[in-house]
């Protein structure tokens, strides 16, 4: 990890009950939120501007709390040809918001959940080439838009969506140019679906263009593909853990991105400590022993 590197939070951990559901009413308000991440040490946070908030005054907010923004995420339904005019309005406010906010690169990613790979994650169940074709087309259709406004998408590949496989993300980086398409890796979703983070970062080190920093619990993720867990369940079994705890090789993934001085965004969905504010102390820490060792 280069020492130029600028790393963030996202508050994701503190949308999610201890039982793994993702539920908005479960958060506190949003400048609690900002409060803490910036308390427990970090300096930026993924960018998530509240619906019928003005940029203007989220980046009040942000001031307020004392953090930067980070690249957001930008998610939908790609498969979907019906909703893909919407789909592209909204690719491009959601893109015209990041430049506002001084930002050049955001996360994109196919809509989350694809019902089968919900109920069988990381397993690339009911792939379809033909699918992932119409995928690559209307995600480069959304990336053109994004790209007008000055802000170039990253792919970020996740599991229990159509682009889910090292295969799948493999064919959609080749069907689209970088110029519209940069790489937006996450290492735990990698390593989750069976890749190898390090080394699939390596082969396209030359297209990233943002990462997400997410670490797994080896255990838990046997334990999904043994029992046939649903994402849901293995994700309520702490399948997350904040990086470094987990099983990632991290040494290897950040040897090979040493040179990368772009965004890592940290992400853990429930937090593996007692409270989503002492995970980000515990990531804060982290990143910080890992950037002195880097620099």
């Amino acid at each position: 990890m280069s020492d130029t590197a600028q790393v963030a939070f996202n508050p994701l951990t503190w949308f999610f009950s201890p039982e793994g559901q993702y539920d908005p009413a479960f958060a506190p308000p949003l400048p609690e939120i900002y409060r803490e991440i910036r308390e427990a040490g970090f300096d930026a946070v993924h960018v998530e501007i509240p619906e019928g908030m003005r940029v203007p005054d989220y980046r009040r907010l942000l001031d307020d709390s004392g953090l930067a923004p980070a690249p957001g995420y930008f998610q939908a339904a790609f498969s979907a040809p019906a909703a893909l005019p919407a789909t592209i309005e909204a690719a491009r406010r959601v893109a015209a918001h990041h430049a506002e906010l001084g930002l050049s690169r955001i996360f994109i990613a196919d809509g989350f959940p694809a019902e089968p790979r919900l109920a069988a994650p990381a397993q690339g169940v009911d792939a379809d080439a033909a699918r992932l074709d119409r995928i690559a087309q209307a995600l480069g259709a959304a990336a053109e838009a994004m790209v007008a406004e000055g802000v170039t998408p990253c792919l970020h590949q996740h599991v229990g969506t159509w682009i889910e496989t090292e295969a799948e993300t493999e064919a959609v980086l080749a069907a689209l140019d970088p110029a519209l398409l940069l790489l937006g890796p996450d290492t735990g979703h990698l390593a989750w679906a069976g890749a190898d983070p390090a080394a699939f970062i390596e082969k396209h080190l030359d297209r990233v263009g943002a990462v997400h920093l997410k670490d797994v619990h080896g255990a838990v993720q046997t334990e999904a593909l043994a029992e046939s867990l649903d994402y849901g369940t293995a994700t309520a079994r702490r399948l997350w853990t904040e990086p470094g705890r987990g099983d990632i090789d991290f040494d290897a993934v950040l040897a090979v991105l040493a040179r990368f001085d772009g965004w890592y965004v940290v992400e853990v969905d429930i937090a593996d400590q007692p409270t989503p504010k002492d995970t980000a102390a515990v990531s804060a820490r982290w990143v910080k022993n890992r950037l002195r060792a880097s620099a």
